[in-house]
C-alpha cells in the first residue's frame, strides 16, 4: 500500500513511562493506531499492557508522554475524559446488571443522551442493525449467553459515541463459532471507520484478524508485526523469547483407582431464574416433602433450600443429576458455554455449596457433608474461575495471600491441630514460589493487587500444587496468561498427573481443553450431555455440542466428501467406450465430455 493512502492515525501514544513503587510498568511505549484498522496488542503478563490501557482511558494517568487522539493532544483526568473523546473500553469481565434490561444497562449513567424511552431504544436497534449486533432492547440481560452479552458491551460504548473501542481479551470465554461471529462484527465496525485496540493472548486469532500487531515485553515496545507476514511462532518468539508452548499430553497416565467419584448430584438455585428444570419444592423438598431436595435440605438437612428458597416455592436445578468419576492420574475436562453450571460444580466440589442431593467420595470415603477446610487439608486443591472474588485477597502482601486456603498446613503453621501461625515460614516459601513460577514482582511484600492477572495466576498456582493435592479444581488455570506462563502451569499439571493427580479442568480455551484432558464432557444447562474423545474431537465438534446442538457420545467425522470429485473422471473416462445411452441417464451428469476436458487442460493451469 503506498503510504499516502494509509488510513489516518486516530490514536498515538509516545512516549509513555509509568512507575509504581519498585515497578516501572510502563518505560518509553509508542503506539499508533489507524483510523478503521484492529490494532492488537501482545506481550507477556506483566508487559505493560494493561497499564497501558489504563493510561489510554484515563483510569491512570502517565508519569512521562503523551497522548493524541485524531492528531489532538489531549489528557484524561478520568474515564468521562476518555469517553467524551471517542474512547470506549469493553472489560474481560463484563460489568452489567442481571436483573436489568439490556436498554436499561446501555442507558444506566447516559441517561442524558437519549433519554431512556423510546428514543433511546430506537438508537439501539440502529446501532444493533448497522454494525451487525443483532441486540435486543428489552431481553433480560440474565437470560443472555456469554456472547450476546458481550454484544451489549460492545453496543454499550458505541452508544457513547465510542469510535476507538478497546477490547480486553474479548474471545476468553467464547466457543469457535461465537469468535467467527465477534471477527464479523469487529469487520463491520471497521468498514465504518472504527478503530479497534485488541488484546488478546491467543496468537492464532490475532493474525486472523488484526491488520497490524504490536508487541510489548517488560515494559517497553519491542516492535511491530504485519499479520500476513508473521507466524504464531515468530510472534511467541517476540512476546517471550520462546516457541508457541503446546497443550498435549504425549503418554497416558489414567489408572484405576478412583479419586474423587459424583453420583446423581443435584443443586437447586437460591431462588430467581437460573439454569435446568424447575422442580416443586416444599419444606422438605417436592410435593408432601418427600423430594430428593429434602432430603438433603429440608428442616433437619444442610442443604441451600432450606435456608433460601421460599417454602412452596419454585427451585430450578442448577446442577442436575450429574455423575462421573475420576481416576489418579487422569485429566477430565469440562466443556461448556459459560453459565451453564460449572461454576455450580466447583462450588458444590470445594464444598462453598452443598449438594441438595447425591454424593461425593473421595478416595472412597464420603465427603458430602465435609466443610471446605477438612477437603483442603484432605488434599483437594482449588485454583477458582474468578482469582479476584475466591483466590486472593487483593491488598493483602503476596506472603498472606500463600497462607489462604492452606492456613493449619505447614509451612505456614505449626503445633497440634496448626494452631499457629507461621510467618517466617510462609514467607521463606512465598519466595520459593516467586522464583520456581516466575512470579513478576520486586518482593513479597507488595500487595496483590499490584501484580498483572498473569502474575496474580502464577502465585495461585504456585500455592496450590506446593501442597501436593491429590485431587485438583482447576476452573480457568490459564485464563488471561500469556504463553510463557501457559507453558509452565500445562507443565505443572502435567507433571502431577504422572505422579498420581486426579484433575477436574474446566477451560473456555478448547485447544487446552483437548490437549490437556484424557476425557472429554461437555455441560449445558446443568447437565453431562455428551462425552468425547480428546484424541479425535475438534474444537468445531466440541462447540457445536456446548450450545445444544449436539449430545450423547461425539464421534469425529472425517470431511471425505471433498476427496471424491477427485476420483471422479477416472471411473467416467473408463466406461465412455463401452456405455449405452442407458447408462448416460443413470450417472447422470450429461456433461462430462466438457468435465474431462477440462480436467485434461488442469495441468496448464496448475502450472500458471
Amino acid at each position: 500500500m503506498p503510504a499516502q493512502s494509509k488510513p489516518a492515525v486516530s490514536v498515538e501514544l509516545a512516549g509513555i513511562t509509568k512507575r509504581f513503587p519498585g515497578v516501572v510498568a510502563n518505560h518509553d511505549i509508542h503506539l499508533s493506531v489507524h483510523q478503521g484498522t484492529v490494532h492488537a496488542l501482545v506481550g507477556e503478563n506483566g508487559a505493560g499492557k494493561s497499564t497501558l490501557m489504563k493510561i489510554l482511558y484515563g483510569m491512570q494517568k502517565p508519569d512521562e508522554g503523551t497522548i493524541a487522539v485524531d492528531g489532538e493532544q489531549v489528557t484524561f483526568a478520568s474515564p468521562a475524559d476518555a469517553i467524551a473523546r471517542g474512547i470506549g473500553m469493553v472489560h474481560q469481565h463484563f460489568m452489567l446488571a442481571d436483573y436489568l434490561t439490556v436498554l436499561e444497562n446501555v442507558v444506566l449513567g447516559s441517561e442524558k443522551l437519549y433519554g431512556i424511552g423510546g428514543a433511546a431504544r430506537d438508537k439501539i436497534k440502529e446501532i444493533s442493525e448497522r454494525y451487525g449486533l443483532g441486540v435486543r432492547p428489552d431481553a433480560l440481560v440474565e437470560d443472555l449467553g456469554v456472547a450476546d452479552r458481550q454484544r451489549v458491551e460492545i453496543l454499550k460504548v458505541l452508544y457513547r459515541g465510542a469510535r476507538i473501542l478497546i477490547l480486553d481479551e474479548p474471545t476468553a470465554v467464547l466457543v469457535p463459532q461465537e469468535v467467527d461471529a465477534l471477527f464479523d462484527n469487529l469487520r463491520e465496525l471497521k468498514a465504518e471507520g472504527l478503530s479497534v485496540i485488541f488484546i488478546s493472548h491467543k496468537l492464532g486469532e490475532v493474525l486472523s484478524v488484526a491488520d497490524e500487531i504490536t508487541v510489548i515485553r517488560r515494559g517497553t515496545t519491542v516492535g511491530t508485526a504485519v499479520p500476513a507476514e508473521t507466524t504464531s511462532r515468530q510472534l511467541a518468539e517476540m512476546m517471550v523469547g520462546s516457541e508457541l508452548p503446546t497443550p498435549e499430553t504425549a503418554e497416558s497416565t489414567v489408572t484405576d483407582k478412583p479419586v474423587i467419584e459424583v453420583e446423581n448430584l443435584t443443586v437447586y438455585a437460591a431462588g430467581g431464574a437460573s439454569l435446568g428444570e424447575t422442580g416443586a419444592v416444599g419444606t422438605a423438598g417436592g410435593p408432601g416433602g418427600t423430594g430428593a431436595a429434602g432430603a438433603a435440605g429440608g428442616t433437619a438437612g444442610g442443604g441451600l433450600l432450606a435456608d433460601l428458597v421460599p417454602t412452596g416455592g419454585d427451585a430450578k436445578r442448577v446442577l442436575d443429576d450429574v455423575t462421573f468419576t475420576i481416576h489418579a492420574g487422569e485429566v477430565m475436562g469440562i466443556a461448556g458455554v459459560e453459565g451453564n453450571g460449572q461454576t455450580e460444580l466447583v462450588d458444590a466440589l470445594i464444598g462453598l455449596k452443598n449438594a441438595d442431593s447425591g454424593t461425593l467420595r473421595f478416595i472412597g470415603e464420603e465427603i458430602t457433608s465435609w466443610p471446605t477446610r477438612k477437603r483442603r487439608e484432605q488434599g483437594v486443591g482449588y485454583i477458582p474461575e474468578d482469582r479476584h472474588r475466591h483466590g486472593l485477597l487483593l491488598e493483602a502482601p503476596l506472603w498472606e495471600n500463600r497462607i489462604l486456603g492452606h492456613v493449619t498446613e505447614k509451612p505456614n503453621a505449626y503445633g497440634k491441630r496448626g494452631l499457629w501461625l507461621d510467618i517466617k515460614g510462609a514467607q521463606a516459601d512465598t519466595r520459593r514460589i516467586v522464583e520456581e513460577y516466575d512470579v513478576r514482582t520486586p518482593g513479597i511484600d507488595v500487595t496483590a493487587a499490584s501484580l498483572s492477572g498473569g502474575n496474580q495466576q502464577k502465585l495461585i498456582v504456585g500455592r496450590e500444587m506446593s501442597h501436593k493435592p491429590r485431587f485438583l479444581i482447576a476452573a480457568h488455570p490459564t485464563r488471561g496468561v500469556d504463553v510463557g506462563a501457559q507453558a509452565a502451569i500445562w507443565d505443572q499439571i502435567r507433571e502431577a498427573r504422572r505422579e498420581g493427580l486426579a484433575v477436574l479442568l474446566i477451560s473456555a480455551d478448547l485447544d487446552e481443553l483437548i490437549g490437556l484432558s484424557d476425557t472429554l464432557r461437555v455441560i449445558y444447562n446443568g447437565r453431562l450431555v455428551a462425552d468425547a474423545d480428546p484424541a479425535t474431537i475438534t474444537p468445531e465438534e466440541l462447540g457445536s455440542a456446548m450450545t445444544g446442538a449436539a449430545s450423547g457420545h461425539l464421534e469425529h467425522v472425517e470431511p471425505v466428501a471433498q476427496a471424491e470429485p477427485v476420483a471422479q473422471p477416472e471411473p467416467v473416462a473408463q466406461a465412455e467406450p463401452v456405455a449405452p445411452a442407458e447408462s448416460v441417464s443413470q450417472t447422470e451428469p450429461v456433461a462430462q465430455p466438457e468435465h474431462l476436458a477440462q480436467a485434461e487442460e488442469a495441468p496448464e493451469d496448475e502450472a500458471r
